[in-house]
C-alpha cells in the first residue's frame, strides 16, 4: 500500500493518495481544486488514479473532487448519506452508503457514516489487503482531528440554517461513541492541522491514533454528552463569510476549470460562475479608469508599503497566509475584480491565481504593477496613507474612536472599556456604527488584521483612519 498526504497551508487542509503499487491504482480522497500535485505524485509512483472520493461536502474550500474525476476518467463516490437536504446535485458514479467499500487492488476502503460535523459526513477505515484483515487507519476528514473534533455549528453559523447545531452536536457526540468501539492502535489520518477554521483547538501534528485522543483529545474526556454540548458549542471562531458559497457550489457542482457555462439548475449566484480566462496584464494609466468606474482592486503588497502609499479606493489583502481567508471574507462572488501585485513574475501571478481559485473566486480579471501606483501620481493622483498610531501616542489623544476588528473570543479575553467591537469580517456590513466624522485608530491583536481593516474603511469613505502598530498586544504590554 502507497499512502501520500498533502498539505495545503493556505487553508490548513490534509488530502490523500492511497495506492495499490501491485494494482498500479490509486483511489484521492479529499482533493482540493489544485489537482495537479495529485496528477504529478500518481505519475511519479507508477499509479494510476482510478477513484474519488470526500468525506463531506466541504464549505472552506472548492472541491476538486469533480475536476480530478473529470480529468482522469476516475470513479467519482460521494456519499449519499444524511437525508435529501445533503445529497450532492451533480453526476456522479457511485454513492456511498454506510458499510460499503471501495477496492484498489489489494486496498480496501470502508465507509462509516459519521454524521455531525455535517449530516452526510463519512469516515473511510483503510486496510492493507495485502499483509492485514483489519484497518491501520481511518480517514476521519472533519470527524476528528489531533485533539479536536469537528465543529457542529456551521450549518447554523455558515449555511444559516437556524436551530441545528445543538441537535448536530448531540449527533456528533453519538458518532463519537460509536467510534469508540475501534482498537486504540488505529490510525487517525484528518482533513484539517492547525490554522483551520473546522475546529477550535486543532493540533498541528498531522495525524494521531484513536488510543492517544482517548487520552488527550478533549472531546473524548467528555464525561456526559451535556457537557460535550456545551464544550463543542462554546468558544467556536466565526465562520469566514465564503463558506455559505463554498457549501453550495460544493453541492452542486464545482465548475470544472475551462468548461462552458455552468447548468441551469446551478441556482446560486456563487454556483453559476464559470471559470474565466487568465487574468490579463494592464496598464499603468488604466488604473485610475477601473477605480473611477467602482471596481474592487485589491492591492496585495505587504501592509506597509501599502500604508506608506496607495491608490485611494483600494483594498490591502497582502498576499500571505492569510490572504485566502480575507479574500473570502471581504472579495464577492458575483462581480470581477483586479490586483495590484508588487511582482510581475509568472510565479507570483500564479500564487495569486491559485489562492484565489482554492475558494473559487475566479473572476480575477485583470492585474496592474505596483509601477502603476507611482504612474498615477505622476500625473496628479494624490496617494493615500495609513497612519500608525503608537500605544503612548493613543493614551495622550483625547476624542478618538477606537475600533477593534479582533474576534470574539480575543475581545472576551480583554478590551478597551471604550472601544466599538466589530470583527473584520462583518465591518462592511456594519460600516454605520463607524463615525464619518471622528478621528479614530483601529487594532486587532497584533496588527495584521487592523491593517486590513483601516484599508476597507478608507475604501468605505473613512478617511481619519489610523493604525495601531502592534495591535491590542502592544497596548496590553506598554504599560
Amino acid at each position: 500500500m502507497f499512502v501520500k498526504r498533502f498539505f495545503e497551508p493556505l487553508i490548513a487542509q490534509n488530502s490523500y493518495l492511497i495506492g495499490c503499487s501491485s494494482a498500479h491504482e490509486a483511489i484521492v480522497i479529499d482533493p482540493n481544486r489544485d489537482i495537479q500535485p495529485y496528477l504529478d505524485a500518481a505519475e511519479r509512483e507508477g499509479l494510476q488514479i482510478t477513484h474519488v472520493t470526500e468525506t463531506h461536502i466541504h464549505a472552506d474550500f472548492l472541491s476538486g473532487a469533480r475536476e480530478l474525476a473529470h480529468r482522469t476518467g476516475a470513479r467519482l463516490c460521494l456519499s449519499d448519506e444524511g437525508g435529501q437536504d445533503w445529497k450532492y446535485q451533480f453526476d456522479h458514479n457511485v454513492k456511498l452508503k454506510h458499510g460499503d467499500r471501495i477496492t484498489i487492488g489489494n486496498v480496501r476502503l470502508e465507509v462509516l457514516h459519521t454524521p455531525g460535523h455535517t449530516p452526510e459526513h463519512i469516515t473511510f477505515l483503510i486496510t492493507d489487503g495485502a499483509s492485514a484483515d483489519q484497518p491501520i487507519a481511518a480517514v476521519t476528514g472533519d470527524f476528528i482531528f489531533v485533539g479536536d473534533v469537528g465543529r457542529p455549528d456551521l450549518l447554523e453559523r455558515a449555511a444559516k440554517m437556524a436551530g441545528t447545531m445543538e441537535q448536530s452536536a448531540k449527533t456528533l457526540w453519538q458518532s463519537l461513541q460509536e467510534f469508540k468501539a475501534h482498537p486504540d492502535w488505529l490510525q487517525l489520518w484528518p482533513g484539517h492541522g492547525a490554522g483551520s477554521s473546522c475546529g477550535k483547538g486543532i493540533s498541528a501534528i498531522p495525524h494521531s491514533t484513536l488510543g492517544y485522543e482517548r487520552l488527550f483529545n478533549w472531546a473524548f474526556t467528555a464525561k456526559s454528552e451535556a457537557e460535550f454540548v456545551k464544550s463543542v458549542l462554546t468558544g467556536q471562531p466565526e465562520p469566514p463569510a465564503y463558506y455559505a458559497a463554498m457549501k453550495q457550489m460544493n453541492k452542486l457542482g464545482p465548475p470544472l476549470l475551462g468548461a462552458t457555462p455552468a447548468p441551469r439548475f446551478m441556482k446560486h449566484p456563487a454556483a453559476r460562475i464559470s471559470p474565466r480566462p487568465e487574468p490579463s496584464p494592464l496598464r499603468a494609466g488604466d488604473l485610475v479608469n477601473v477605480l473611477t468606474r467602482g471596481a474592487l482592486v485589491i492591492d496585495t503588497r505587504p501592509a506597509a508599503e501599502f500604508a506608506r502609499g496607495h491608490m485611494p479606493g483600494t483594498l490591502n489583502i497582502p498576499l500571505n497566509g492569510s490572504f485566502v481567508t480575507w479574500a473570502g471574507w471581504l472579495v464577492p462572488y458575483i462581480s470581477d475584480f483586479y490586483a495590484i501585485v508588487d511582482d510581475e513574475s509568472a510565479e507570483r501571478l500564479k500564487e495569486l491565481r491559485r489562492a484565489l481559485s482554492l475558494i473559487g473566486l475566479d473572476r480575477f480579471v485583470g492585474y496592474f504593477s505596483d509601477t502603476a501606483i507611482a504612474h498615477a501620481a505622476a500625473e496628479g493622483t494624490t496617494l493615500g496613507t495609513v497612519d500608525q498610531m503608537t500605544p503612548d501616542q493613543l493614551r495622550a489623544t483625547e476624542g478618538v474612536t477606537v475600533i477593534d476588528v479582533r474576534n470574539a473570543n480575543e475581545w472576551n479575553g480583554g478590551h478597551l472599556p471604550s472601544a466599538i467591537h466589530i470583527p473584520l469580517g462583518h465591518l462592511a456590513e456594519r460600516i454605520a456604527e463607524v463615525p464619518a466624522d471622528r478621528q479614530m485608530v483601529v487594532h486587532c491583536q497584533t496588527g495584521g488584521r487592523s491593517a486590513i481593516a483601516a484599508s476597507l474603511l478608507k475604501r468605505l469613505g473613512r478617511d481619519r483612519v489610523s493604525n495601531l502598530a502592534g495591535g491590542y498586544d502592544a497596548l496590553a504590554n506598554h504599560r
